[in-house]
């Protein structure tokens, strides 16, 4: 991931129901980023009914505590609510990443993702940010929930109930809002100085999504697209894209890359990319 900068939207997902969630259990029990009845102690609010919950992985073997946690699920396969899928292509190496985590932070949040590796550590990178991203996003949750915090105290608290569903809304939105483009930033970070990842030429797309409730936040940088399915007024099935297609050929996109001392060219054996 290479000059990190979040494309964020919001959409209110009317009459979605939970679409992506997922049902399953493990063999190891629940952890703390999946919080249950006896899990209350670390459960932190960011307003109303939406809440994050702080998680503390383990310095050693990342990898087997993912694994562990219930409802995260980023191989092929299916539940009743949620299907993944990828195939190997033609182009050797396979660096696609992708993930849907049923009970992210709380009962009733859903995180997912797609990461399309590129260069010649595109899947390391792809898989990295597939693992470490939704952590990151859980920290600043909290940290950016309990900064406004202090600030929500001293707010007058007479106002009517449909002031305050809006108003709960948009400070959704808004913590969500710093919370990603902190945890990209912070992401972007960690790439460049990992050790044995060469991020000058190998980096990942990625198209990341909150769904609470009836809220859909998203997050993309690169060319991975998120898309809505739903039905037209004769019942069809229609695809409604949700983000932008973030490439060179976009003048604000060439815009972004100059403006940080990039270049944008096309490649000498295949003109058509950029």
């Amino acid at each position: 991931m290479v000059g990190l900068e979040c494309f964020l939207d919001v959409v209110r997902a009317l009459g979605m129901g939970s679409c992506l969630s997922l049902e399953g259990g493990s063999a190891y029990g629940p952890v703390p980023s999946s919080p249950g009845p006896g899990n209350k102690r670390r459960k932190r609010r960011v307003t109303g009914n939406s809440s994050a919950t702080a998680v503390a992985p383990p310095s050693n073997n990342l990898e087997m505590w993912l694994h562990r946690i219930p409802g995260r699920q980023f191989l092929n396969g299916s539940s009743d609510f949620a299907s993944l899928f990828c195939k190997q292509g033609k182009k050797g190496v396979n660096q696609d990443a992708m993930i849907a985590w049923e009970n992210f932070g709380s009962p009733d949040t859903i995180f997912c993702g797609v990461f399309d590796g590129h260069g010649p550590f595109g899947h390391v990178v792809a898989k990295k940010v597939r693992d470490a991203l939704p952590l990151k996003l859980t920290s600043q949750w909290v940290l950016t929930n309990n900064a406004k915090k202090g600030a929500a105290n001293d707010t007058n608290e007479a106002a009517s109930y449909q002031d305050h569903k809006d108003n709960e809304h948009c400070e959704l939105f808004m913590t969500l809002k710093d919370s990603f483009l902190k945890a990209f930033k912070v992401m972007d970070k960690e790439l460049k100085l990992h050790p044995r990842i060469d991020c000058y030429c190998s980096g990942t797309t990625a198209v990341t999504l909150v769904k609470q409730g009836q809220d859909l936040v998203i997050a993309n940088v690169g060319d991975s697209r998120a898309l809505l399915g739903t039905r037209d007024e004769d019942g069809s099935l229609v695809a409604v894209q949700l983000t932008v297609d973030l490439k060179p050929n976009l003048p604000r996109e060439t815009e972004r890359i100059m403006r940080f001392k990039g270049r944008v060219f096309a490649l000498q054996n295949e003109p058509e990319v950029a």
